[in-house]
């Protein structure tokens, strides 16, 4: 199939070794993290925040995260241009959905007289996906993953390589980086930068995905 999405989706790929001597661009990054922020999510609630580490001290903070475990990953820490921190609020509350109806409003979007319905309907949702304790952090963060996979593709258009990592320390990242996240969790980190030449070993090989037929059902 000849379409620029499906080039896109075609070359993209995780990378195995960066090059530490590429850095991506600020004009790149500036159209990222607008894409990142245009990220669709549940009810609009955009229960997250990321944090882009671009600069060595806060990229070594990451690195040391690695102490324990998934030292795998370790070398993308310092090796890639920049690592961003997807992370995600635990207890979202309706006073967080507020803000968000509140930029609703104030962008044109939601008609002012319609602010209660849209708080208290679409906050119905989030109440069923929270627990007694006002634990809801399984369905607030489900939501980074929508934002994940709209960020690999932009970086796929923008030919930036990209390492997805669940292999982290939420713990240590939690304890590194307290203060930034302010009580949200960080259990997902995201490489991006340039592969090492010669060195990426997945760099180039052709895609291994299921038979459209074994995956999609159209009735």
């Amino acid at each position: 199939m000849s379409h620029p999405i499906i080039a896109d989706l075609n070359k993209r790929y995780t990378a195995k070794k960066y090059d530490s001597s590429k850095r991506i661009s600020s004009e790149d990054m500036d159209v990222l993290k607008e894409a990142i922020r245009l990220s669709a999510s549940s009810i609009n609630s955009q229960p997250w925040k990321f944090i882009i580490l671009e600069t060595d001290v806060a990229k070594q903070r990451f690195h040391d995260t690695f102490a324990n475990m998934h030292q795998f990953n370790q070398p993308h820490a310092l090796e890639a241009s920049h690592v961003i921190l997807f992370a995600h609020n635990p207890h979202f509350t309706k006073d967080d959905y507020r803000k968000v109806v509140d930029a609703e409003v104030s962008s044109g979007h939601l008609p002012a007289d319609m602010y209660d319905g849209m708080l208290n309907g679409g906050f119905t949702f989030a109440e069923s996906n929270t627990d007694e304790a006002g634990f809801n952090g399984h369905w607030t963060k489900a939501q980074i993953y929508i934002a994940l996979g709209n960020t690999l593709h932009v970086l796929a258009r923008l030919g930036i390589a990209s390492t997805p990592m669940e292999g982290v320390d939420s713990s240590l990242i939690g304890e590194s980086f307290k203060d930034e996240l302010g009580g949200y969790v960080c259990e997902f980190a995201l490489a991006i930068g340039y592969h090492k030449d010669g060195e990426d070993y997945n760099y180039g090989l052709p895609k291994a995905r299921l038979a459209m037929e074994d995956v999609i059902t159209v009735l």
